[in-house]
């Protein structure tokens, strides 16, 4: 048997307290009152019990002494073992008036009557008493060499009256004729072929849904789904606040005429050409030549036709005529032609004049609306066509923002259709998932029902093993009766000796090799060279034997074939450091099974990472 991991919902001072062990040594460390021999008597407990004494006893029983000290209610445990490859968990109430005990295997999932022959077979065939004399190891408890003495041979004694026994060879064969009819009587013959039928129906459907189509899919793809929903939520969202952002900046350019960034560069450099077209009317308008000429031309015009209005009067007297022999009609002609001609030219500047300012006044009320639309004001001027062209900049920047935000609409648009699409994928996949779960479910059902029959029936064949392990141990028995004759057997206190004599050498680190018992029961260590009474021995090699005695016990006692855990209490106070290395060598090399040593010392975890011995140590907190 091996201890997995004890739980205290209240023993003495631990309240909810679990502790786990492990394979080989264990070192439970703790100083004074942290609560070492509480959790040993809690082992102890829950494999025995703990019985409540009446009258004067029950003041100083351990009942009392282990009461918890908070949330009495609770006086209660667990104790996980595993034993036979199973592990069993052992749940106890210490309650006086409400003592409970359950046994589970957790390995078969199912619970075990806590019968008494339970209990025998767990333990080995160890009472409570045999227990506290042989695997739960203490140090030797009297004061003096002399009481040490005294108490190795009291112990002796016990051990060599308590294994004496004589067998009634007709009475016993007569007992176990009767015991193998009732045994018989409880088998079930059809119950291992009914098993291995089920056992190959239960593989079958373990195999099927073992397929990887039955591997349940279901949620991954859920998680999917809806991952997808809420990207296309999230995109959708996003694409209406783009759209509506772009909404508001078609609308803008719409009021203002614009369509996209060509336009507004168009509109742009008309606006700036009719600038640069009013600035050059302007400048000919403002031309000074443009009012004199006209006026000047008409007064020489004038003047023109009143000399030719005076030299006809005149005739041929006329100045020209009469100096340059000119005659009148060519005189008088020639000074209207050229009347006509400033005539001419007058008009034709006048009405230039006139073009230019009707061509102005066209331009500045184009620039006037213009900058009164864009500008909100109407103030024609270099600082107006600046910040005309800004505004304009504006534009092509907000153009240029409605151009990304509509690429990136048709973006979210090639993102929202391929989520729609995986979206449709994963509800297709979850509407057939469901329908496999639905057969792996059908399945399940008929396997759980093949198991719930197969473990009524792992009942009946482990009861039918054990009947015939019974049946086999009573035909051997039989047997061996028939060989045996009627003397008694050898005194159980020989084989004792022997057995201990063998454990000496290796737990004294060869000092002694053996030790012997005459018939007095004095007790000697025997050297190469004498033997030495073990009055004459320290109490250091005095407590080696003793522990020497208590495994050997343990060894022809225990009837089980997996050994039970050794758990020493303070065993070890009496060893010098060259003595516990010995022993802690000899106990990790030679005994196959649990050791857990309870300590309020580190020198044994020191000593055992000092040797490089594994073991796994428990930490106790001191007591509050």
């Amino acid at each position: 048997m091996k201890l997995l991991e004890l739980h205290i919902d209240g023993f003495g001072k631990f309240h909810d307290r679990t502790i786990s062990f492990s394979d080989g040594l264990n070192v439970v460390y703790g100083k004074n009152e942290a609560g070492k021999s509480t959790l040993h008597t809690f082992i102890r407990g829950m494999l025995f019990g703990i019985e409540k004494q009446r009258g004067r006893a029950s003041k100083n029983d351990l009942y009392h002494k282990f009461e918890p000290w908070e949330n009495s209610g609770t006086y209660e445990g667990s104790l996980r073992v595993e034993y036979r490859h199973s592990i069993y968990r052992i749940e106890r109430s210490f309650q006086k008036n409400n003592k409970e005990l359950t046994v589970v295997n957790e390995t078969l999932g199912c619970e075990v009557t806590p019968t008494k022959a339970f209990f025998e077979e767990l333990l080995g065939g160890l009472s409570e008493t045999s227990y506290n004399n042989t695997i739960s190891i203490g140090q030797l408890k009297s004061a003096t060499d002399g009481g040490m003495v005294s108490e190795l041979k009291n112990y002796i004694a016990n051990m060599n009256t308590s294994g004496n026994m004589a067998l009634n060879i007709t009475k016993a064969t007569a007992f176990l004729k009767s015991q193998r009819k009732e045994y018989e009587a409880r088998l079930v013959p059809e119950a291992a072929r009914t098993y291995t039928a089920l056992l190959g129906e239960i593989k079958t459907i373990e195999k099927e849904i073992a397929a990887p189509e039955y591997e349940n899919q279901m949620s991954a793809y859920q998680r999917l789904r809806n991952e997808a929903k809420s990207l296309i939520d999230e995109k959708q969202q996003e694409k209406e606040r783009l759209l509506q952002k772009v909404a508001r900046g078609r609308q803008v350019l719409a009021q203002n005429q614009f369509t996209d960034r060509t336009s507004i560069t168009d509109y742009e450099n008309q606006t700036q050409d009719l600038y640069d077209e009013y600035l050059n009317i302007k400048v000919h308008c403002e031309k000074k030549s443009r009012t004199i000429g006209p006026i000047l031309l008409v007064i020489l015009a004038t003047i023109l036709l009143g000399a030719s209005a005076c030299f006809y009067y005149m005739g041929a007297e006329n100045p020209l005529s009469a100096r340059f022999g000119i005659a009148l009609p060519v005189v008088c002609g020639g000074l209207i032609g050229s009347a006509t001609v400033c005539y001419l030219i007058s008009v034709i500047g006048f009405l230039t004049g006139k073009r230019y300012q009707k061509d102005l006044a066209l331009s500045s009320q184009a620039l006037q609306e213009t900058f009164s639309r864009h500008l909100g004001d109407s103030a024609i001027s270099d600082e107006a066509i600046s910040a005309f062209d800004q505004r304009m900049v504006e534009f092509q920047r907000l153009s240029e923002v409605m151009d990304k935000s509509e690429a990136l609409i048709s973006h979210l648009v090639a993102e929202i259709s391929s989520l729609a699409q995986k979206q449709t994928t994963c509800s297709e996949v979850i509407e057939k998932q469901q329908k496999v779960q639905w057969e792996l479910e059908k399945k399940l059902e008929l396997l759980s029902s093949y198991k719930t029959q197969a473990d009524a029936l792992k009942h009946t064949l482990i009861e039918n093993d054990r009947v015939s392990e019974e049946l086999s141990a009573i035909d051997l028995a039989s047997e061996t009766m028939s060989e045996l004759s009627t003397t008694i057997r050898d005194s159980f206190g020989l084989y004792l000796n022997k057995t201990a004599s063998d454990l000496i050498s290796g737990i004294t680190g060869g000092i002694y090799s053996s030790m012997s018992v005459d018939e007095n029961l004095n007790i000697f260590m025997n050297t190469k060279t004498k033997l030495v009474p073990i009055d004459q021995v320290s109490s250091g090699t005095m407590d080696q034997v003793y522990l020497a005695l208590r495994l050997a016990a343990a060894k022809l006692i225990q009837k089980s074939s997996e050994p039970l855990p050794l758990i020493f209490d303070d065993s070890f106070v009496l060893y010098d450091d060259e003595r516990l290395k010995s022993a802690l060598k000899w106990l990790s090399n030679s005994y196959p099974g649990q050791i857990i040593i309870f300590t309020c010392h580190q020198r044994e975890a020191q000593m055992l990472t000092a040797n490089l011995i594994p073991y796994h140590l428990i930490p106790l907190e001191e007591s509050k």
